[in-house]
């Protein structure tokens, strides 16, 4: 494999490190099923508050929070106050082409 033996290969993983880095802590926080559910989501919604996702995904709020605090804290997930209710957002765009590509696979059953 020329590319991992290479010197060239050494200069584009060091010339491209911030960026895999990037790229890979967007993997991590959406590697949880319950976390790409939420992400799959509001995408398909456009945003949605934290009520309707609890009831959809039929979990508990405390849960729904740590998930949604690990979202927001990889920059995936924005929000918004709306009156008595937090309206969440998919924000990252490198997320949201993530989701795209897997959104092309078909799930067997």
């Amino acid at each position: 494999m020329p590319f991992f033996t290479s010197e060239q290969g050494k200069k584009i993983l060091e010339a491209n490190f911030k960026v895999l880095e990037t790229e890979a802590n967007i993997l991590k926080a959406i590697a949880h099923p319950i976390r790409l559910a939420i992400v799959k989501g509001l995408l398909a919604e456009e945003g949605c508050n934290v009520s309707e996702m609890q009831d959809c995904l039929d979990i508990p709020q405390s849960t729904l929070s740590q998930h949604l605090a690990r979202l927001r804290e990889a920059d995936i997930l924005s929000s918004e106050r709306n009156g008595l209710e937090r309206n969440y957002y998919v924000v990252n765009k490198k997320a949201q082409q993530i989701i795209g590509v897997l959104s092309k696979f078909k799930l067997e059953k």
